[in-house]
Order: C-alpha cells, then structure tokens, then sequence
C-alpha cells in the first residue's frame, strides 16, 4: 500500500503560527529550573548549616570577629560545594536532553517539511516512517503495515500494530511501515505531558543520612543548650564572674557542635559524585550519592537494564536440522553451528537465511566499529545480522531478489508474505525467464495453519512450543518456487514448511554479576516488567533472580493487592502495567526498605520518583525519565549500580569513621570544661582556643577522611536502616571510650602546668590527643595498600600546625597561648599519643576475637576507581 496526501494537505503556515501562539511549544512540562537563590537556600536549610548559623550568630554578638570568619567559611565552603554540583548535573542531563530532541515531517501548505518536534501543533499532519519519534498524540489517518514501539509509555517490549482510526502516543517509534498521523493533543495536554507535569509538582524525599543527621542535630541542639543552662546557672549561684560564666557557656557551645561536619559531608558527597562521573553516572541530586549506600532493594525493568535491549536470534530449525546462534546484539561477530547432534544441512539452512533476508523491512548499516547499525522493527533486524554471521555478502547475494509484490504485516492474521523475482541473469552469463520465490513469515499458528499438514509440520508445532515455553520470540517461515508469477489472489497457495527461528533479547553478559554482587552487599534484587510470564521467567532464571522461596506474579495480583504482604517472597514481577509498578515500590518501602529503581521509559517515571533512588538509562532513557531520577546512567550499564552502592557505602562509613574521630574530641572538649573548675581550672579553654582546635583537628582532616578507600567488609553486609541511628552499632561506645581518654590526658596536662600556663598546656594537649586518635580509629581491615595517604598527611599538617599556635608569635598573640620549652613539649607529646596509642591496641584486641579477621568471605568486588583514593 503506498501512502499519499490525498485530500491532506495539512495546516497553512499562518494556520501552524496561530496554533503555536495558542498551544504553546509541543514540550512537556518541567519544573522550573531552581535560581541560584533557591540553590544557595536549600543548602542553608541543612540541619548542620542552621547549628553553625546559630553559632555565628552567638560569637557576633560577643564580638569575637576571628571565630565568626572561621564558621563563615565553613558554611560558605558547604555551600559553594553543594550549589557547584548541582549545577554541573543539570547541565549534563540538559545536554543529554537536547541529543535526543526529535524532529517530525509534517504537511504544511500540502508540502512536506521537516520541523523541530516543540513547534508541532494539534491539527498537523505528520508523516511517520520506520525509525521516527512520534512527536505528540494523534489519530491514524492513513497506514501501510505500521507497527509501533510502545515500551517507553507502556513497558511492553513487542511492538504493536495499528491502522486507520487508532491512537498514537508521543515518545513511541516507528518501528515499521509508513502513516499519515493527525495530531490531537501536544505539550502539557498529551500522555506524556500530563505524567511529566506531575513528576514537575513533586520533590524530594529525605535521605536517610540526613534522616539520620537530623535526629543528631536535633541531639546535639539539646545537649548544648541544656549544658549550657546548666553550667551557667551553676557558676552564678557558686558565685562565679558572670562574664567568665558566658565565656564558658559559649565554649561549650562552640565545643558540642562539629562545625566541619557539614563541610565534610559536602566534600565526601562531592567527590563521590567526581567519581561517579568518571564511572558515566551523573548525579542529579548531590545527597542521592550516599542514599545509593543505604538501597536495600533494586527494582529493575527487564529491556535494556537486565538484559541486552537488541534482540538476538539464538536458534534455528527445519524438518531437517537445526542451529544455534552466538553473539550479543548487533555485533557483527558471531557464529552459526549445528546444534549437538544435529545432522548437517547447509542446503537446508542457506534456503532459510535467504528467507530471513527476502521477507524483512528492516536495515542494516555498517558496521561500525564492529556493531550494525539498524532501522526498523528489532526483531526483523536480528534476522538480518543473523544471516550475515553465516554470510557476510548475505545481503548482497540476496539482492538480485526484487519484491514484485507483497500482503503487509497485520495483526489479525499474525504473519507478512513477500513475493519476489530473480531477473534470470547468471554468474556464468547465462540467461533464463527467471523464477518467482514466494516467502511468508509469521506467528508459527497463522503459518503452520497455512502450510496445512505438509511434512514436518506436527514436529514444527511440538518445537515452536517449547521454545515460546524457554522465553522466546518464535517465527515461522514457509517459502514456494515457481517459474511463473502468482496470482495476486492467490500468493500464499503451495507454500511448504521452510523452518523456524527463536528470538530473544538476552540477559546482558553482566546481568548476572550485578545479580550475585547485590545479593553479597545485603541488597535484593526484583524485575519488574510487561513481559509475558514465560520470557520474565527465561531472563531471571539466566541471571539468578529465582530460587527456593521466590516467586513470579502477574500484573493482576499487583492489581488486586495481593502482593502486599507477600512482597518479600515475590523476586519478578510480569504482564505489569505502569502503575503497578509504584505500588510494588511503595509496598516495599512500607517495609522500611529504601528502594532503588532503574527504568528508561515515559511509564518508568512515576516509579523512579518514588522510589528513594530513581536511576534512568542516559542513552536510551525518555528525557521525562532522566528529569524524575536521581541518578542518571549515561552508558546504560547496571554494573555503574553497584559501584554506586559501593560510594554510598564508603562515604557513609567514612562519615561515621569521621563522628567516631571529631564527636570524640568535642566530648572531651565538654568534659575538660565542665570538670576543669572542680580541680581548680575555671577556664581552661577560651572559645578562640577551641574553634582553633576543631578547624585543625575537623578541617583538612575531616576532608582527608571523606577520601579514605572502601572497608571491603562495607560490602559484605547489610544496608543500614533508615531508623538506625548514625551512631549505632559500636560507635557510641567508642566515642565514649576515646573521648574519656583524650579527657584525662587533658586535665592531666592542665594539672601539671606550671601556674598562668594552664590553657596552654591544655590546649595542646587535647588538639595533639585528637588528632592521634584519628590516626588510629580508621578502619581495621584498610590494609596499607588501601590506605589514603592524604590522611597522614592532613594530620600531620594539623600537628605542626597545634605546634605552632604555641611557639610563633603571631598565633600566640591572636590565641591567647604560652611559649613551651623543649622539655614541656616533649612531655605533653608523650601525654598526647596516650589516648591514640590505647584505642589502638583496643582495636587490635577486637580483632584478634575469633571471627573477625581482615579477610571478608563474600566480598564484593567493585572497581577501583570507584572506591580508591
């Protein structure tokens, strides 16, 4: 059937103008983008920020100018880091965005244009062929064998067939055949306009490290001011200086507030987010990079995530023999072999690629760098590669086969029939009348019915079963000779049984390794797809989603509710529709599990936004689906996943490994000020004296600490929950027991001081006690070769620089210290490792318990440039 015009002429030009002015550009609707105002607001909204805001405001009002410039530049720095990455993911997802704008020919004034997809408007004509992007919703006016991809509006992976009077859908594609589309809806009004305006209207969730992080603020906003309360109403009714009260109250507060967490939080999440870039993962939303490390359950869809998303023919069979087929997608290398004790029959097998070649609208171009390039319907393009990896010239040698004549695909016979003619010219110049070859192909019912009870046929049925059973796409051809020309009527008489061909789109060489890697990191793994059961089966059983205990549902269960509280022993999920798919991750987050979801398409959207991390595909994902996740892949490769998690998990126990190390040191700072005025120390350190402390003990160390290696033992166990706290575990204690050391050094230090030295001698005690401790608190199983060397060096840096504040003039003057001689010094050395060199030996007789040996069993592996320094 051949497509014309006819009495579509299409909108005049001034029409098109009018009609664009009225409906607005053909784009669907987006949040607005953030102002740099709003950028730097949520940033100061932080839990952290509002502590140290509180603080600069209190050390204003004293008039201490030197402290306010060193919590300005904390906050500022936070700031700055968070507003910067922001930015640098918007701009990569706007320029993924613009690669995959499309652009639609449509009829203006009767002739065809090709026009930007945003000024197509309702009342346009557009013209489809194979390979284009429906720009807006539209009715079919006119088709010839049309078949479109639905999978980015419904998931399902089979394209589907319309014709005169059907809907189309923005954002599907053209798979096969040719129409004439008039548009109905565009913008904010079509399909996908209306599921993008509701993912604009919606916004994020906490993550559960700021979960987590503000509960502790919360904590430490009580426990300063109740501390400070109390020490001040004390000293005055002890009859204490009111003014020395004050200063205490205050270098309590300044002592219970870890000024560089935040700083050290944006640091680790930026550089988490660095890596990841590095790894083609851009991360839109910066506190989504430790969120990855909290995911305890991955939802993936199944086309292009799990599995490969190029269809692959893997099998071959006619009555005489039969074929396997190796090769991944469209890569041009690839083999075709007998199948185990199969008997030979090239003859066989060279009459069935050239069916494969003859009745198939799709094309190949290439290779390019050993992969083809296709355009139309996948699974007629997986024809085509396979008959060039049994002949490279398949193509060519077919092409002296003209199509004189066919019955385009439809839907409600299931099959296609091409008739074509060899013009009779030989290789060895002879020359004949030619022959007519007549091939039909299609569904195995509509084509071994046609073929009638002809021999091989009941064999023919028995196989097409049980490879539909295994997960496969099956296709039947039946071909005839005849040295005259068919009727046109009459083209599929004497067809006989030629053979059959499975299709699949194959689970993905590392779907597998992703699979098992998830299951070691504590994380389970579901697919979720609009697959038919038998190929949501095939795939998971390849990759190990399956097993004892799990089961497969359908869409219906979804449906009706019952998957609710069988959840945890449901692994895939088939014949789903988009909805469903939020209700699985919303069922799964009532279990207080933090869930991640990968998807591509328009229908993925809803449930990416849902999901705690939403991960869209870069390369192939919808833009609607990049703009509603979090994460966004720009290879499409799932392993990118797991060395995501392995981030998340780092930065996450890097932060905990920094609380052990700065919460320790402000516990003893509190200590040393509330003991002190028992033992004769009103004031043992001057608020200067202790911002001074935590800018060197917190500042380049802390940052230092964000870039310290993965503990393979992260990996090895479950994600925490949302609900624990980010000092559960053992690391409460910890803190107790280093901050109670680092205390009495301290004191023992301000009690040896000789008389208008004590500050001195405590304040260097306690800044050289913490910053040992650091040294020694960092993970067990870090081996050397792990170990980030910027740690050493940053701590180092801080002691030499806690040296200098008491023996250079100038920081003398500005803090308030005392010179020390050699011998003072090396004393109070000696004091100082005392705490770093006890924890130290703690650990080691943790580790020395049976079962906790640096070796990890099940470890996972991720890349090291994920993970390292």
């Amino acid at each position: 059937m051949s497509l014309t015009v006819s009495s579509l002429g299409g909108l005049t030009g001034a029409e098109a103008a009018r009609l664009l002015d009225l409906h607005g550009p053909n784009l669907a609707p987006r949040a607005r983008p953030a102002s740099m105002l709003s950028r730097v607001v949520n940033q100061l909204r932080d839990p952290m920020i509002l502590l140290l805001l509180g603080a600069l405001v209190i050390v204003i009002a004293l008039g201490d100018l030197s402290d306010g410039i060193i919590i300005s530049a904390v906050i500022v720095l936070n700031t700055v880091i968070g507003v910067v990455q922001e930015l640098r993911a918007a701009t990569a997802i706007a320029a993924l965005d613009r690669l995959s704008a499309p652009r639609a020919t449509v009829l203006r004034d009767g002739v065809p244009v090709t026009v930007d997809g945003s000024e197509v408007v309702p009342g346009d004509v557009v013209r489809l062929e194979a390979g284009d992007v429906v720009p807006a919703d539209g009715a079919v006016v006119e088709a010839a064998g049309l078949q479109i991809d639905e999978a980015a509006m419904t998931g399902e992976s089979v394209p589907v067939g319309r014709g005169p009077g059907d809907d189309v859908q923005s954002g599907t594609v053209v798979v096969r055949g040719r129409a004439l589309v008039t548009i109905t809806r565009t913008g904010a009004d079509s399909g996908l306009g209306r599921i993008a305006a509701a993912l604009a209207s919606t916004t994020n969730r906490a993550t559960p490290l700021q979960q987590r992080l503000a509960r502790l603020s919360r904590q430490l906003v009580v426990l300063t001011l109740a501390l400070t309360a109390v020490v001040f109403v004390l000293g005055l009714l002890r009859g204490e200086d009111a003014a020395d009260m004050l200063i205490l109250a205050v270098s309590l507060a300044v002592a219970a507030i870890p000024e560089s967490l935040p700083a050290v939080v944006s640091v680790s999440l930026a550089m988490g987010a660095y890596r990841m870039a590095q790894q083609h993962a851009l991360v839109r939303w910066l506190p989504a990079v430790e969120t990855l490390g909290s995911v305890s359950v991955l939802a993936s869809d199944k086309t292009g995530t799990l599995t490969e998303g190029r269809m692959l023919l893997q099998h071959l069979w006619t009555p005489e023999s039969s074929w396997e087929v190796s090769g991944h997608g469209y890569d041009a290398a690839g083999t075709v072999t007998l199948s185990d004790g199969a008997p030979d029959a090239p003859g066989s097998l060279d009459l069935l690629m050239r069916d494969l070649v003859l009745c198939n609208d799709a094309e190949v171009h290439g290779p390019e760098a050993g992969t083809w390039r296709v355009v139309g319907d996948p699974m007629e393009a997986a024809l085509l590669i396979a008959a060039l990896k049994r002949d490279p010239a398949a193509l060519t040698a077919s092409a002296r086969w003209s199509r004189v004549e066919e019955i385009t695909f439809d839907s409600s016979t299931q099959r296609m029939t091409t008739v074509h003619h060899d013009d009779g010219h030989h290789d060895d110049g002879r020359h004949d009348d030619g022959a007519w070859w007549t091939v039909c192909k299609g569904a195995p019912e509509a084509v071994l019915d046609l073929v009638g009870s002809r021999p091989g046929v009941d064999e023919a049925r028995v196989v097409a079963e049980r490879l539909a059973r295994d997960g496969f796409r099956v296709l039947a051809f039946a071909d005839a000779l005849s040295t005259t020309r068919p009727a046109s009527d009459r083209l599929e008489d004497g067809l006989a049984l030629r053979g059959l061909v499975a299709i699949s789109d194959p689970a993905s060489p590392h779907a597998a390794g992703v699979v098992r890697a998830c299951r070691e990191a504590g994380i389970r793994t579901i697919l979720i797809t609009g697959d038919h059961p038998a190929t949501a089966r095939a795939i998971a059983d390849q990759i190990g989603l399956l097993g004892p205990g799990v089961e497969l549902v359908e869409g219906d269960l979804v449906a009706a509710g019952g998957h609710v509280d069988r959840v945890e022993q449901i692994g895939v999920y088939a014949r789903t529709r988009p909805e469903q798919k939020v209700d699985i991750v919303a069922a799964w987050q009532r279990r207080g599990a933090v869930v991640a979801m990968t998807g591509d398409g328009v229908n993925d959207a809803p449930a990416l936004r849902q999901a705690d991390i939403g991960v869209a595909m870069g390369d192939r994902g919808t833009e609607v689906a990049r703009q509603a996740a979090d994460l966004v892949l720009a290879d499409d490769d799932l392993r990118t996943v797991v060395t995501a998690v392995a981030e998340g998990r780092r930065i996450y126990a890097n932060i905990r490994m920094f609380l052990r190390y700065g919460l320790s040191g402000g516990m003893a700072e509190i200590l040393v000020i509330l003991l002190a005025p028992f033992l004769g120390m009103v004031v043992p350190l001057a608020p200067g004296q202790i911002l001074w402390i935590n800018m060197l003990t917190h500042g380049v160390p802390g940052v230092a600490f964000g870039g310290e290696p993965l503990d393979p033992q992260d990996m090895a166990r479950p994600s925490p929950s949302p609900e624990r706290s980010v000092l559960g575990g053992e690391l409460l204690g910890q803190i107790l027991v280093a901050g109670s050391l680092i205390t009495a050094i301290s004191l023992a230090a301000g009690l040896l001081a000789p008389a208008g030295a004590v500050q001195t001698w405590v304040f260097l005690a306690l800044g050289l006690a913490q910053l040992g401790v650091g040294l020694a608190i960092r993970s067990p199983r870090r081996g050397l070769a792990l170990r980030s060397r910027s740690l050493e060096a940053a701590l180092l840096l801080a002691a030499l620089l806690q040296v200098a504040a008491v023996t250079w003039s100038p920081l003398q003057d500005l803090l308030g210290t005392t010179a020390v001689s050699w011998s003072e010094g090396g004393l109070l050395l000696g004091l100082a490792a005392l705490p770093g060199l006890a924890v130290a030996g703690l650990r080691l007789l943790r580790r020395s318990r049976p079962g906790s040996g640096t070796s990890v069993p099940g470890a996972v592996e991720v890349p090291g440039a994920m993970i390292g320094s």
